[in-house]
C-alpha cells in the first residue's frame, strides 16, 4: 500500500478497497516501525490522525470527498498546527503549542488529508544537513550514515522511507530542493508568494516559501493543488487564479528549450554527479527537447548575498523570541536583561545564534550601506541574469546539489562547506523563481537530483516537464531496501 502514487490511494479510497482509517493506520504503524532508526517526526498525532481518517471515511462513504481526501501526510515542524507543538526543531519553542493552523494547514485540512505529525528539521530551518535540530540529526533512508539534506530533512526521509506518502517543506535557499536531491524525491519551490506564509514561522521573509515533497511529479502537482491561492492575511501573498496543475502534466515537451548555465557545470561539481546529470538532460533531447548552454554570470554572488540578506531578515525574526510571551524561559532571572540574555543563549543553537549575530551586524549602523544594501543589490543582478536567460529558454536545467549526501559530522565544524551545498539553489530563491529537483539517477548507491528552474508562475510547465520524464525513467520509484 505504501508503494502507491497519490492518484492510485485516491482511487482505492473512493472504491471502497481501503478505508481511510486503515491506510492511515497502516502508515502510522510505519512510523512506529521505523522512525526511531531516522528521527524523521518530532511529533505524531496519532489520535487526531485517527479522528481526521473517521471523517474523511465519512465523506467517501457520502460520495462528498475530493481527490485527496482521506490520504495522510506529514507537515514540516514549522508550520503552526492547532493544538499540537509546533517547535521549529528548537529548544526555544520545544514548549509552544499553535493557537491556530497556518493558511497550508488550512487549507489541507479543507481538503480532507489525515496529518500524520510534525517532521524533523534544522533549527529554524537554518542549515542543510538537518543536523542542527535540538531534537537530533535525521538519518538519510538511503545510508543512515549519511545527511538527508535540509532544512526539510525530516520531511524529505519520511517521505523517502515511505513513512508517509507526501510532505510538506519550505524552502529558504534551497531547502526542499536539496534534501529532495539527497533522498531521491521530487521537491518543489513554486514563485514567492505562490503559497500563504501565513501561520509559516518566519526564517527570512524574503525568501520562505512553502512547497510539496513528493515520490513523483503528478503527486507534487496533486498537493500544490491544495496548498497554493491568495491569503489575504500574507501580505506578500499574490492575488493571481489557480490553475490546475494536474491538467497539462502529460502535454509534449516536442521544441522545448532547455537552458545549460555553464557556472553549473564548473568547479565543485562531483564529475559522477555531472555525468549523471548529463545523462538525464539526454533523456529530454530524446523527447524532442533542444539544448542550450546559456551564463548567469552573477552566480557567483549568490552564496555571499544569500548570507548577508537571510540573516539579516532573521535576527529581525527571531528578536520576538525573548523569553517573554511564548517559548523558553530562563530560570529565576535577576532582571528582564538578563531574562533576555538568558532566554536566548540557552533557547537558540549555535548556527542559529551565528547567523542572528551576522545579520545584526549586517543591519548595524555603518554597515548597512556596506552590506544589507550591496546584497539586495547583488540580489537584483542576480534575478536580471535569470530574466535575460528566460527570453532564449523555457526552462534552466542542472544540478540540484554538488554532491551525493554526505556523512554525518562532515561539515558541522565548517559552515562555509556546508553552506557551498546550496551553491545551485539559493539564486532561485534570490529571484523568487519557480525551481524543483527530480530524481536522475545514482552514484554508488546515492541519489542525484536534476534541478529544474522556471519563469515566474510557471509551475504547471515544470511539472509537466518533470512528470514526462518520470514516464520515460524509473529513478524515481527507486526505495531504500531497508524500507520497502
Amino acid at each position: 500500500m505504501h508503494n502507491k502514487t497519490l492518484s492510485e490511494l485516491s482511487a482505492s479510497l473512493h472504491n471502497g478497497d481501503i478505508s481511510s482509517v486503515e491506510l492511515t493506520q497502516h502508515y502510522l504503524d510505519r512510523i512506529n516501525t521505523h522512525n526511531a532508526e531516522l528521527n524523521a517526526f518530532i511529533t505524531v498525532t496519532e489520535d487526531k490522525a485517527l479522528e481526521q481518517a473517521k471523517a474523511a471515511d465519512q465523506l467517501l462513504q457520502q460520495k462528498t470527498a475530493g481527490a485527496l481526501t482521506g490520504i495522510p501526510l506529514a507537515h514540516k515542524d514549522i508550520f503552526c498546527t492547532e493544538g499540537v507543538r509546533t517547535s521549529c526543531a528548537s529548544k526555544m519553542l520545544d514548549n509552544f503549542i499553535a493557537p491556530y493552523n497556518a493558511t497550508v494547514v488550512e487549507k489541507i485540512n479543507t481538503a480532507g488529508m489525515v496529518t500524520l505529525g510534525k517532521t524533523n528539521m534544522d533549527e529554524f530551518a537554518m542549515g542543510s544537513s538537518n543536523e542542527t535540530s535540538f531534537y537530533g540529526p535525521v538519518k538519510n533512508p538511503w545510508d543512515t550514515n549519511r545527511v538527508p539534506g535540509g532544512s526539510s530533512g525530516g520531511s524529505a526521509a519520511a517521505v523517502a522511507a515511505k513513512l508517509a506518502p507526501i510532505a510538506t517543506g519550505t524552502d529558504t535557499g534551497g531547502s526542499i530542493r536539496q534534501p529532495a536531491s539527497l533522498c531521491n524525491l521530487t521537491g518543489l519551490k513554486p514563485t514567492y508568494g505562490r503559497i500563504s506564509r501565513y501561520g509559516m514561522i518566519a526564517f527570512a521573509s524574503s525568501l520562505d516559501q512553502a512547497g510539496p515533497m513528493a515520490n513523483n511529479a503528478e503527486d507534487a502537482a496533486m498537493l500544490l493543488n491544495a496548498m497554493a491561492g491568495f491569503d489575504q492575511r500574507d501580505s506578500t501573498s499574490v492575488e493571481r487564479d489557480v490553475p490546475d496543475y494536474t491538467a497539462n502534466i502529460n502535454d509534449s515537451l516536442e521544441g522545448l528549450k532547455i537552458g545549460l548555465p555553464k557556472e553549473f557545470f564548473g568547479e565543485g561539481l562531483d564529475s559522477d554527479v555531472e555525468a549523471t546529470v548529463e545523462a538525464a538532460i539526454k533523456t529530454y533531447e530524446s523527447l524532442g527537447a533542444t539544448i542550450k548552454e546559456i551564463t548567469l554570470p552573477n552566480t557567483g554572488l549568490a552564496v555571499p548575498t544569500y548570507y548577508v540578506v537571510a540573516p539579516a531578515e532573521c535576527s529581525s525574526n527571531l528578536s520576538r523570541m525573548d523569553g517573554v510571551r511564548f517559548g523558553h524561559r530562563c530560570d529565576d532571572p535577576k532582571d528582564l536583561t538578563d531574562l533576555y540574555e538568558r532566554s536566548r543563549g540557552e533557547g537558540f543553537g549555535v548556527e542559529v545564534k551565528r547567523r542572528i549575530m551576522t545579520g545584526a551586524y549586517a543591519l548595524s549602523a555603518g554597515y548597512y550601506d556596506a552590506y544589507y544594501l550591496k546584497a539586495q543589490q547583488c540580489r537584483r543582478l542576480i534575478s536580471n541574469d535569470f530574466q535575460q536567460a528566460f527570453n532564449d529558454v523555457d526552462v534552466i536545467m542542472g544540478p540540484t546539489a554538488p554532491t551525493t549526501a554526505f556523512n554525518l559530522g562532515d561539515k558541522t565544524d565548517d559552515p562555509v562547506a556546508m553552506y557551498l551545498a546550496d551553491i545551485y539553489t539559493i539564486s532561485t530563491n534570490l529571484a523568487g523563481l519557480p525551481g524543483m529537483s527530480i530524481p536522475a539517477g545514482f552514484v554508488k548507491g546515492l541519489p542525484v537530483g536534476l534541478q529544474l528552474i522556471g519563469n515566474y508562475f510557471d509551475e504547471a510547465r515544470l511539472l509537466n516537464i518533470a512528470n514526462r520524464y518520470q514516464q520515460n525513467t524509473d529513478w524515481h520509484k527507486q526505495t531504500p531496501d531497508a524500507f520497502k
